[in-house]
């Protein structure tokens, strides 16, 4: 840690004293008000002085001063806004030792999704990529790539507002992610405010900059070692540490981590006229924010495997986690003509390194249960360090995969960690090597959390607890049920739910609704203030959506997703409670086994009684949502196909809630193929059959006047 990230740490007692006392308690006193005009200036200056500096040493690693100097300016400063808090700003260099705690992280929307990367496993699947991008280009030439090293962090997008930061928020699902603005604005590297250049291009008036957030790999290890020091549970990995230091509630504790910000794509711009990816970085390291000087400008995909070669020959001398290289297509013109397929643009592709492996000894099998009581065999392993990452235990998945891989308790084996993250068992290393006191697992007949019986879905690899009252399931199933995309119950949290099954208070989520006052009172460490807000964050709960109750129930295969398709087909719990696995099947997205296991889990007993308590006597009742088959283009059947402006997602959300449905695949059944540039096989299928053709002009068209109520057609 460097002398100006310990100034830090000191600058936030600084500050939190000054939050409490009005100015720093030990600074000298300050001259009276006469003198406000000149601390206005200096005031000015200082911060002029500090983000000059500040930007010499994080974003140019080309610093003009000592740190002791900067630390006299940075204090100053403090001493300055603590005694005349009217000359704060919320674009000093001051703020980035934090805010007090916040209450819990706001939704942000992205104004466009924040998209995800298809992956290239090989040196030909890269060169595949270069051949369709061709392809779809019409180009014979070499294409032009930036490539750039795939960091292993977490993704955020920063929108600059008149050159001024006003929010950063994390990728979340694409769509939304949360607002950790305050957390954010700690970091070094991410500046407050852009630089203005007067040879450089012009700040456009609203920037959106999405980026990742990484953690050292030198300040990781220091991080953990003081953790281990004081007693503390270390983090898992850079990555880990990155997002627990990110969405810390209290961002004066993200201000005490050394994360760094690397810059390396486009949101929306404001006046953009930037011709391609490369203008753009160059761009950003104009107006002060970070770009890994790693990046490249290649011609053609030679260019980019040789990049590769590099990049991976000095993986472990990076200061950073790298799992990949990524290639992006230069030319913002030939990135639009291209397009994205599902949730990945076709213009970018992401080489992922081999995975790292090591060998060590499995000294035991165990079943764990996990939320859904699903059990699945885990082995826990001699300490090795796989990526520089101590592994003890990895998933073996399955009962099918440990019979075929033959793996026994005592073996030999080779670990890999799947993207640098997942650690998994790929096989025996040599079956002829062993003693014969190695020991076959056999999956427990009864749970070993509850001791109720264990089954076997018939045709799957999947082995269930079937005791409703299972406390590993339970503890899981309640704290997802909570969880903020579900049932949204704020401060249920790990530890309380613990304490209310170890008392016997809650058997299964519907039994939450029931809790009293004088019984949350009478846990550890839980104040009446406390008791009643969580009675009250379960009383709100009462309040929710379809989606949301279906994604909390925690039914196997229904996640986010999958809900909120369910909530949109049958539009109340009643219609999807009757529903036939037959008619699931017909829904969008369900596939047999998720039709098979929702049919099940409304078949059971136990269930229904569970979601009767709920709805009858705890008041649950999810609004009813507007059907897709209840809007203007109710009975119609649209394909999209070729590469759209949008994300096609998007666009089938637009259709989707106007009442259609969207398809893969063009049928006699299909209405409408929309089609993009590149448009294939669909399109040429559609011609024959007689399908009305529309590009995005013509969706648009019809999004806004409606054709008249489709009619029946015949099977």
């Amino acid at each position: 840690m460097s002398r100006r990230e310990i100034h830090l740490e000191a600058a936030i007692a600084r500050q939190v004293r000054t939050d409490i006392h009005g100015r720093v308690s030990d600074a000298p006193p300050t001259p009276p008000d006469s003198a406000a005009p000149n601390l206005a200036r200096e005031v000015d200056e200082l911060r002029r002085l500090i983000e000059y500096h500040n930007d010499r040493y994080h974003a140019l690693d080309d610093p003009e001063i000592p740190d002791a100097d900067f630390d006299r300016l940075f204090q100053r400063l403090i001493e300055l806004e603590g005694a005349h808090p009217e000359l704060r700003s919320p674009t000093s260099p001051t703020q980035r030792v934090g805010a007090p705690p916040a209450a819990r992280f706001a939704t942000v929307v992205h104004s466009r999704p924040m998209l995800s990367l298809s992956n290239a496993m090989s040196a030909a699947d890269l060169v595949e990529f270069d051949v369709r991008i061709r392809r779809l280009l019409h180009s014979d030439e070499p294409v032009d790539y930036v490539a750039e090293p795939k960091l292993d962090g977490l993704g955020v997008e920063l929108v600059y507002e008149m050159g001024e930061l006003v929010v950063a928020s994390t990728r979340g699902d694409g769509v939304r992610g949360e607002d950790v603005t305050a957390n954010v604005r700690t970091i070094g590297s991410v500046p407050l405010r852009l630089r203005r250049s007067a040879n450089g291009p012009a700040i456009p008036s609203r920037l959106e900059v999405r980026g990742e957030i990484i953690f050292p790999k030198e300040a990781f290890l220091h991080l953990n070692q003081q953790r281990e020091r004081d007693g503390l549970p270390t983090f898992a990995n850079p990555r880990n540490a990155a997002a627990g230091s990110l969405r810390q509630l209290d961002s004066r504790i993200t201000a005490t981590r050394p994360l760094e910000a690397f810059c390396y794509a486009p949101g929306e711009i404001d006046g953009d006229n930037l011709p391609a990816h490369w203008d753009f970085l160059e761009a950003l390291r104009a107006w002060g924010l970070q770009v890994n000087d790693e990046s490249r400008l290649c011609s053609g995909v030679d260019a980019v495997l040789q990049y590769y070669v590099d990049i991976a020959a000095r993986r472990s001398e990076l200061p950073y986690e790298a799992d990949g290289v990524v290639a992006k297509v230069n030319r913002f013109d030939q990135q639009k003509q291209l397009g994205e397929v599902a949730r990945s643009p076709r213009w970018a592709i992401a080489f992922k390194f081999k995975a790292q492996q090591a060998r060590t000894r499995i000294l035991d099998i165990v079943a764990s249960v996990g939320r859904t009581g699903a059990i699945t065999p885990r082995a826990e392993l001699e300490p090795v360090s796989v990526g520089g990452v101590t592994v003890s235990s990895a998933s073996l998945h399955n009962m099918d995969e440990v019979e075929r891989k033959d793996i026994r308790i005592g073996d030999w084996v080779i670990i890999e960690r799947a993207g640098d993250v997942i650690p998994y068992v790929i096989g025996v290393e040599d079956a002829a090597k062993r003693t014969g006191s190695e020991r076959k697992f056999q999956m427990p007949e009864h749970c070993p959390a509850c001791g109720d019986a264990v089954v076997r879905e018939e045709g799957a690899a999947v082995y269930r607890c079937i005791g409703l009252s299972c406390p590993a399931k339970l503890r899981e199933s309640i704290r997802h049920f909570a969880s903020k995309h579900a049932l949204d119950i704020d401060g249920l949290g790990d530890k309380l739910i613990a304490q209310l099954i170890d008392k016997g208070l809650v058997n299964d989520v519907a039994d939450l609704y029931d809790l009293r006052h004088e019984q949350l009172v009478a846990l550890d460490r839980m104040g009446e203030k406390s008791a009643q807000n969580i009675l009250d964050a379960i009383a709100a709960s009462k309040s929710t959506t379809l989606e949301r109750l279906l994604n909390g129930l925690g039914i196997p295969h229904v996640g986010e997703r999958t809900a909120a398709v369910l909530a949109g087909h049958f539009g109340d719990l009643a219609a999807l409670e009757a529903a036939t696995e037959e008619s699931l099947l017909e829904v969008r997205e369900i596939g047999k086994e998720t039709a098979r296991e929702i049919r099940a889990f409304f078949a059971s007993e136990q269930n229904r009684n569970v979601l009767r308590r709920l709805s009858d006597e705890s008041g649950v009742r999810p609004l009813a949502q507007r059907r897709e088959t209840d809007g203007e283009f109710a009975g119609l059947t649209f394909v999209l196909t070729g590469a759209l402006s949008e994300p096609r997602d998007l666009v089938a959300r637009r259709i989707e809630a106007k009442g259609g449905k969207v398809t893969a695949s063009v049928s006699k059944k299909t209405d409408y193929v929309v089609a993009g540039p590149g448009a294939g096989s669909k399109l040429e299928k559609a011609e024959k059959l007689g399908v009305t053709l529309l590009d995005e002009a013509g969706l648009a068209h019809l999004l806004i006047h409606p054709p008249a109520p489709a009619l029946d057609r015949d099977e």
